[in-house]
C-alpha cells in the first residue's frame, strides 16, 4: 500500500469514517497551484520578520483564506529587526562581507580594531585579551545560535576577553549561515558576526598569523510590527484541525519557508471543499528566526485548546526542499527531495504516519515526540495537545543567502501535501 498518492479532495463519509481512493494523480490544478505559491513566495524576496516581504506572503496567505471562506484575524506583536548600512571584516586588504549576529549588537562606526585569533569550540575560553576572536564551527547544516553549541564557545571568547566574535558557520555549501536568535533581547554582549567556509579560507590564516583586522557592524535597528494570520472555518463541530506553518526568515528561504507555505496552501483549499468532521484552523506565524516568536504569541491564547483540538499539523522547514549532489565543492541539483527531513507524531499516530508518508525520503521513518522536537513544533507539543505530528529539517541551503527559487519545485510539493491529506484523514 502506497497511499502518498492518494487524491482526497472528495472523501466520503462511511459511518461517520473517512475513507478514501486511490489515484495516481493530484487533484486537478494543484501541480499549478503549488507552483503559484512557489513563485510568489519566492518572488517577495527576504522574510525578514516584520519586513516588507514578510508582510506581502502574510497579506497574500491571509487573502486566500478569506477567498476559500475562512474567516480571518491578525495576531500582531513586535519583532527585532537590524537594517545593514556596513557589516564587514577588513584585513589588510581583503574585506570580508559579513552576517551581523541578531538581536545585533553593532560597534561604533569607526568598527572594532585588533589581532585576529584562531579559536576552535574545544579552545574558545584561551585568553584573548583585546583580540577579534575567529571561532571555527564544526560542519553542521547550523541554524541557531541559542545552541549551547554556538552560544557556549563565543561566551567563552567573550568572558576571555575578546571585543568581538567571528563565527565560521561550516556547511555543505560554503556559505555563510544566519543564525536564529532570541527576540528579547541580544544573546551576546559584544558584537558578533558570521562568515562561510567558502570566505573564511583566507580568514583563517589571517588569523593563524594574528593579523591586525577591523570589524564594523553598523546601521540601524529596534522593534517593528510582525503579525500571525489566522484562518478560522467554525462548522459548528466540538473539536478542532489545526494546520500551522510559519513565513519567516532570515533570507528569501524558499526552501527553508517555500514547501510548507506551498503545501499549507494547498491542504488550506482542500480543507475549505471537503466535508470534515471538525472545524479548521490554519495558522501562518511570522516571528520564527528569533527563537519562534510568532508561534510563542500564538499558543498564548489564540490557538484551540488541546482539550477542544482533534489534531494539529505543523508544517516546519525543509517540508520538500531539493536535493543536491555534492562533488567537492561543487553542488549539482537533482529532481528528488533532500531527505534531512524529520515527521514526528504523538505516539498513536506512528503507524497512519508510516503508511501516509511511505516512499517519501525521510518522511518515511517517523519518529516519537517524545524523541524530542525542534523549532516551533516544540512550543506546540509542550503545550500539550494530544494527537500532533510536525515536519521540520535543515535542507543544503538553510538558512544561506543563496536559498533561492534553484531549491525548490512543485513536483516535489505535491507528494508532501498528499501524504499531509492522507495523515489529517486518519488522524481525525
Amino acid at each position: 500500500m502506497r497511499p502518498t498518492r492518494r487524491t482526497l479532495l472528495a472523501a466520503p463519509f462511511a459511518s461517520s469514517v473517512m475513507t478514501t481512493n486511490a489515484a495516481a494523480a493530484p487533484p486537478p490544478g494543484e501541480h499549478q497551484a503549488a507552483a503559484d505559491a512557489l513563485g510568489y513566495f519566492v518572488g517577495q524576496g527576504s522574510k525578514a520578520s516584520g519586513g516588507p516581504g514578510d508582510i506581502a506572503v502574510g497579506q497574500w496567505m491571509e487573502a486566500g483564506l478569506r477567498a476559500a471562506g475562512f474567516r480571518t484575524e491578525r495576531q500582531v506583536f513586535e519583532a527585532p529587526y537590524f537594517d545593514v548600512a556596513e557589516a564587514t571584516l577588513v584585513t589588510g586588504s581583503m574585506t570580508t562581507w559579513v552576517i551581523p549576529q541578531a538581536i545585533v549588537t553593532p560597534t561604533a562606526s569607526e568598527g572594532v580594531a585588533g589581532p585576529l585569533r584562531l579559536r576552535s569550540v574545544l579552545n574558545a575560553a584561551e585568553p584573548a585579551d583585546g583580540a577579534i576572536v575567529v571561532l571555527q564551527l564544526p560542519y553542521a547544516r547550523w541554524s541557531s545560535a541559542a545552541s549551547e553549541a554556538v552560544r557556549n564557545p563565543v561566551n567563552a571568547a567573550i568572558a576571555a576577553g575578546a571585543q568581538a566574535v567571528v563565527l565560521v558557520t561550516t556547511g555543505p555549501t560554503g556559505e555563510a549561515l544566519a543564525l536564529n536568535a532570541d527576540g528579547d533581547k541580544p544573546m551576546f554582549a559584544k558584537p558578533v558576526a558570521i562568515v562561510g567556509s567558502r570566505e573564511g579560507g583566507a580568514l583563517l590564516r589571517a588569523a593563524t598569523a594574528g593579523t591586525e583586522a577591523r570589524l564594523t557592524l553598523t546601521g540601524a535597528g529596534g522593534r517593528r510590527e510582525a503579525f500571525n494570520v489566522i484562518g478560522r472555518l467554525d462548522r459548528g463541530h466540538r473539536r478542532w484541525l489545526v494546520v500551522s506553518t510559519p513565513r519567516s526568515g532570515w533570507f528569501t528561504c524558499a526552501g527553508e519557508r517555500g514547501p510548507g507555505v506551498a503545501v499549507w496552501t494547498l491542504l488550506a483549499r482542500w480543507a475549505a471543499k471537503a466535508e470534515l468532521p471538525v472545524n479548521v484552523v490554519f495558522v501562518c506565524n511570522s516571528g520564527h528566526e528569533y527563537e519562534n516568536f510568532g508561534a510563542a504569541r500564538l499558543l498564548d491564547g489564540a490557538a484551540p485548546a488541546p482539550s477542544d483540538t482533534a489534531f494539529w499539523l505543523h508544517l516546519g522547514a525543509n517540508v520538500a526542499a531539493r536535493d543536491w549532489h555534492e562533488a567537492g565543492s561543487q553542488l549539482s541539483p537533482l529532481p528528488s527531495a533532500d531527505p534531512q527531513r524529520f515527521l514526528l507524531t504523538t505516539q498513536g499516530l506512528l503507524p497512519a504516519a508510516r503508511q501516509a508518508f511511505s516512499g517519501l525520503p525521510g518522511l518515511e521513518t517517523p519518529y516519537p515526540l517524545s524523541d524530542g522536537a525542534a523549532g516551533e513544533l516544540t512550543h506546540i507539543a509542550a503545550a500539550g495537545y494530544p494527537r500532533l505530528a510536525g515536519i521540520f529539517g535543515a535542507h543544503r541551503f538553510h538558512h544561506a543567502r543563496a536559498d533561492d527559487a534553484r531549491c525548490v519545485s512543485a513536483d516535489l510539493i505535491l507528494p508532501a501535501a498528499q501524504a499531509c491529506r492522507a495523515l489529517i484523514l486518519a488522524a481525525i
